[in-house]
């Protein structure tokens, strides 16, 4: 039987989030998870109408009671936007919920009238959604090999260095053991190990990213925040308020760099970050933001943001391109919505072990051929292992795979593209003698003649200078 990623992951999600009843959306399509008996609503006015419009609809139109019908959360805060409880969550099954079904719906005739959506599932923000891992799992690499990117040659220096933010999660206690990472700070990870002692899954997550930076553009000052620790997942209702508290913590930096996101049915962005990206829009930052590892066209939002005219030059969005960056990886999100891709395939960076040996239990099984319906040698089928989520309903004889992490790793997913844009826009500003982002990344694109294959449409590629591409078998273009 084949790995079900999707239903693996979603697993992963709702352990991290035990009192919070999570369903998959919409309906079985299962591109996106979200909160279920809730929906969100823009504070003030918004909110009330669209509780009392949704109490109506319950009464007439469903015939179910409304009492239930009311705010979830009624104090506010600076995401501007309001809970509102509208089904007991522990109806339904993982696969539907029919309250926030009705809600949605009885929505639809005021969002037309006020040509704007008012109401909205309460989505999980991941690292890995839906397909998971983020495009795959890490794999050891040995310290001899160096990063790739490797480290770039240009030093530090503290008066022009770039300020970069890193939303994700923390890093591993041992990251100040690699002189590529002397000029990061930011939050520890905390736990790092089950009660076994072997590593927790997306751990090493934030690290991995803040080397990719540093090699790409040395002359950065990169910031690490624990964001995302929760299995690399949190509500959408959560995090305006946690970038908030970011940049209220740091001040707002040259670029922030974002790693995860969700598709959400809308081509409207998220409700729950409207307060955050309008803020962002009135500073001078760069939001750069993965496009996701769903081998989708659905905008995958914050990244999607980059496609409304309002922030075309307030975001970034970044997909990955396959070890030999002449084509878009198998997993790669894809679509018009995405500005630039960037090689996301089998990078290596800093991850643990650096201190002592950490053993790696594999949890989702590779594939006997790609997922998505390529045909080159992709991370959905190499290197080969099984893992234990996918194992266990299988007999007891099958036993996931386990190694040792000594440091680097080598680890694939737009998650690890995004930081490399990110450092090509910090090192044309070091370069350039900038302190605008996004005139930077005007002029990097501009000045950029890279292209790439994806999907048969010639896109921009951004590639470091130190980026050392890898054979890849197979090499027909994709279909």
């Amino acid at each position: 039987m084949a790995p079900q990623r999707f239903h693996e992951q979603f697993e992963q999600i709702q352990r991290s989030m035990p009192d919070v009843p999570l369903a998959m959306g919409p309906d079985d399509a299962a591109e996106f998870i979200y909160e279920k008996g809730v929906v969100l609503a823009r504070d003030g006015e918004e909110a009330r109408l669209v509780e009392d419009s949704v109490r109506t609809h319950f009464t007439e139109a469903t015939g179910l009671t409304a009492d239930h019908v009311r705010r979830a959360s009624p104090e506010t805060n600076r995401s501007g936007i309001t809970r509102i409880q509208v089904g007991d969550p522990g109806h339904g099954d993982r696969h539907s919920d029919r309250a926030v079904a009705h809600a949605l719906r009885a929505m639809r005739e005021h969002e037309g009238r006020q040509q704007r959506r008012l109401i909205s599932r309460n989505h999980v923000v991941s690292i890995a959604p839906v397909n998971s891992c983020p495009g795959d799992e890490p794999v050891p690499a040995p310290l001899t090999g160096g990063t790739n990117p490797a480290a770039a040659s240009a030093g530090h220096d503290a008066d022009t260095a770039v300020s970069v933010l890193v939303i994700d999660n923390g890093l591993t206690h041992d990251y100040s053991a690699v002189p590529l990472l002397a000029h990061v700070q930011g939050d520890l990870h905390g736990t790092e190990t089950d009660a076994n002692g072997n590593l927790l899954q997306y751990v090493g997550h934030g690290t991995f990213i803040a080397g990719l930076l540093a090699a790409v553009a040395p002359n950065t000052n990169v910031t690490v925040r624990n964001t995302l620790n929760d299995a690399g997942a949190i509500l959408e209702s959560e995090l305006g308020q946690r970038l908030f508290d970011a940049v209220d913590e740091h001040g707002w930096p040259d670029v922030i760099s974002l790693s995860a996101g969700t598709a959400n049915g809308s081509t409207e962005g998220l409700i729950g970050l409207d307060a955050f990206m309008e803020e962002l829009r009135a500073q001078g930052t760069l939001l750069v933001a993965a496009a996701g590892n769903n081998s989708s066209a659905t905008p995958f939002w914050p990244a999607a943001y980059a496609s409304l005219p309002d922030y075309a030059d307030v975001v970034l969005s970044v997909g990955a391109l396959r070890g030999d960056g002449e084509y878009g990886a198998c997993f790669s999100n894809h679509g018009a919505w995405v500005n630039v891709y960037a090689p996301g395939e089998r990078l290596t960076s800093a991850l643990t072990g650096f201190d002592a040996p950490v053993p790696y239990v594999y949890q989702h099984t590779t594939y006997d051929e790609c997922r998505f319906g390529f045909t080159y040698a992709c991370t959905c089928q190499y290197p080969r292992h099984t893992g234990v989520l996918s194992a266990a309903g299988t007999p007891s004889a099958v036993k996931a795979d386990q190694v040792m992490f000594e440091g680097y790793a080598h680890w694939s997913g737009t998650s690890f593209a995004t930081p490399v844009a990110a450092g090509m826009v910090a090192a044309y500003m070091t370069a350039n003698k900038m302190g605008d982002a996004r005139a930077a990344r005007t002029q990097l694109l501009a000045a950029n003649g890279a292209y790439a294959e994806v999907r048969g449409a010639h896109v921009p590629a951004l590639r470091p200078p130190t980026w050392r591409p890898a054979p890849v078998t197979q090499l027909a273009p994709p279909a």
